[in-house]
Parts: C-alpha cells; sequence; structure tokens
C-alpha cells in the first residue's frame, strides 16, 4: 500500500462529493494498471490517495505529477502551484501547502486599485488555481504571480465577451443549471480551471452579471465576474 498527498484542495460543504468525483476521475486515470484507489481527506484538507496493487508505484507517481505535492516551505527561485485562499485590504493571500502573501506591491502588475478591487475586476475568488514564484529580497521572502498566470487573467478581461468564475461545482451542475434556467444559447462553452473551479464563456451580448442573478440561486458556489473590455 502506498499513500499521496496531492495538491488538489478539497474545501467546504461539498468535500465528499469533491472526494468522490476526484476518486472517479482518479480511477478512469489509472484504468489500465493494476491499483485499487480509495480517497481520504488530510486535516488540512488535501486530498490523499491511498494506492494498492502492483502498479502503486507506478500510479503514485503519475498522481504526484498530474496533481502536484503540497509544499513544506517555499524556497527563493521556485514556482509553485496552489490556490488563491482570500483577498484582504493589502494582500491575495494564496496556499501552495504553506501559507504566503502576494502583496499589493507585487499586485499592479493587474493595474491600479486594491486587492479587493483587483479580485472583483478580474472575477477572481477563492479556491482557484494559481501558479506563483518567489524570491527573496532583504531575508524577506516575496511572492509574485508568474507571467503565465497574469496573462491568463489579462485574456479573461481583455476579451470580447463576459466570463462568469465559479468555484465549488461540477461542470454537470452548471451546464444543468444554465439549461434550466433557459441561457443555453447566451454561452459559448464552461473552461475548467480546477477540479471544481470553471469559468462560463458568455456569448458577445450576453451579460456576466444576469448570468450570475439567474444560476446563482441554483449553485452553492462562489461566483466572480470579469466583463471583457473588448465588449
Amino acid at each position: 500500500m502506498k499513500k499521496v498527498v496531492t495538491l488538489q484542495h478539497l474545501y467546504g460543504k461539498n468535500r465528499d462529493r469533491m472526494a468522490e468525483l476526484l476518486k472517479n476521475l482518479v480511477e478512469n486515470e489509472l484504468k489500465d494498471l493494476e491499483v485499487k484507489v480509495e480517497v481520504s481527506i488530510t486535516p488540512e484538507n488535501w486530498a490523499e490517495f491511498i494506492l494498492e496493487g502492483e502498479d502503486e508505484e507506478v500510479s503514485a507517481n503519475l498522481l504526484t505529477s498530474r496533481y502536484g505535492s503540497p509544499a513544506k516551505k517555499a524556497e527563493p527561485g521556485k514556482v509553485y502551484l496552489g490556490f488563491l485562499q482570500a483577498f484582504t485590504e493589502d494582500a491575495f493571500m494564496v496556499n501552495i501547502g504553506v501559507p504566503l502573501r502576494v502583496e499589493a506591491e507585487e499586485l499592479k502588475a493587474l493595474g491600479s486599485g486594491k486587492p479587493k478591487q483587483l479580485a472583483a475586476r478580474f472575477g477572481l475568488i477563492p479556491h482557484l488555481p494559481i501558479e506563483v514564484e518567489v524570491s527573496e529580497a532583504n531575508k524577506k521572502i516575496k511572492t509574485r504571480f508568474t507571467k503565465k498566470q497574469l496573462d491568463l487573467w489579462w485574456s479573461w478581461k481583455k476579451a470580447s465577451t463576459d466570463r462568469v468564475i465559479i468555484n465549488a461545482a461540477t461542470r454537470s451542475e452548471i451546464k444543468n443549471a444554465v439549461k434550466k434556467t433557459g441561457h443555453g444559447r447566451d454561452i459559448y462553452e464552461i473552461e475548467r480551471l480546477g477540479l471544481l473551479e470553471h469559468a462560463v464563456v458568455c456569448r458577445e451580448k450576453t451579460d456576466g452579471p444576469g448570468i450570475v442573478a439567474a444560476i446563482g440561486p441554483r449553485l452553492k458556489s462562489e461566483m466572480g465576474v470579469v466583463i471583457g473590455d473588448s465588449r
């Protein structure tokens, strides 16, 4: 038997459902290997895989490669995957396995405004997967978002359509909510950002806040809206 703790964060009231969904996804990914998969949740809310079988070692390596591992400490010069945790008056809080702060000074690449204003402008909500790089200045750890991450957010903002960012919901749940509220023709697609984090891409003449108002009551999710500048 082999245990693998991954960077996949399971959160909120949906934790058990997320764990079951993750198990199904992983079983499908490992269907050609001789291994039995179980999923548990660590005290830190990371997904832990319990693997047993002839191919448990190979499976463990594949899962680590696919989902990453929580960092035990932030080392200067390295890039880390993690997720957005919260937005304070002077920083974005992120978690890579250990909590980090992206200070206001490092958020200037997103334009002017306080962290909470920037988060609202780019539709950012807790639990979105992110990529950060860590550096050291004056013996102090500094964290900033990678160019790849910033480029993604700016591509949302500069688009010709609005986007609705949603956490704690499966693609099928979002699709069902959109269909039942009669907005199927008002969106292009549902982009997957993480296990239960998605972006609903609106059509050119569709108002993002209107989609939130319609599907919000049907989903137990936090939502953000990016208003496309090229509309």
